[in-house]
């Protein structure tokens, strides 16, 4: 398989892994990587927001945050987000477990800054058999999913070979 072949096969796969009951998440992130400029135009309105208005390298990875987004499959943190905003926010997600981790939070780790509660939601979540992983877009803010904790490092490794990264927060 060639490597662009590699690319592309681990981008759907990471979508199938993502958003299992949404095939348009895939599509869109094989539009972005099979057809650059067209993704750019059919998404200009949506990607005005992140300060794209042309292909870049990581088109593909970024179609994926915001499909996911648009499913609420993902949430995006600032790199400065309040905890009660991120509780609620990672509360809302479509793929949140069904075992509520919250009971677990101590008191003392809603007054951490965003980077070290969210890697203390990531230690909860995994109590509860789920994992929180950040989707790193190499910007200031924090794409965070949820899934199943066995699925983790296959969500890394698919990231991996589609030239991302895919982080799993509180190992």
């Amino acid at each position: 398989m060639s490597d662009t072949n590699t690319v592309r096969a681990s981008l759907e796969a990471l979508a199938a892994l993502l958003a299992p009951a949404h095939p348009d998440v895939a599509e869109q992130v094989l539009h972005a990587h099979d057809d650059p400029e067209g993704y750019v135009r059919a998404h200009a309105d949506r990607l005005d927001e992140r300060g794209i208005d042309e292909p870049v390298a990581d088109l593909a990875w970024i179609a994926l945050v915001d499909a996911l987004d648009a499913h609420r499959l993902l949430v995006e943190f600032d790199w400065k987000e309040d905890p009660e905003e991120i509780r609620a926010q990672l509360g809302m997600l479509a793929s949140r477990p069904s075992v509520d981790p919250w009971v677990l939070l101590d008191a003392a780790e809603t007054s951490l800054p965003t980077h070290e509660f969210l890697t203390a939601c990531g230690r909860h979540h995994r109590e509860v058999g789920a994992a929180l992983a950040v989707l790193d877009i190499e910007s200031d803010c924090y794409p965070v999913v949820c899934l199943r904790a066995a699925r983790a490092e296959e969500l890394a490794a698919l990231a991996a070979r589609a030239g991302f990264t895919a982080r799993t927060l509180g190992d």
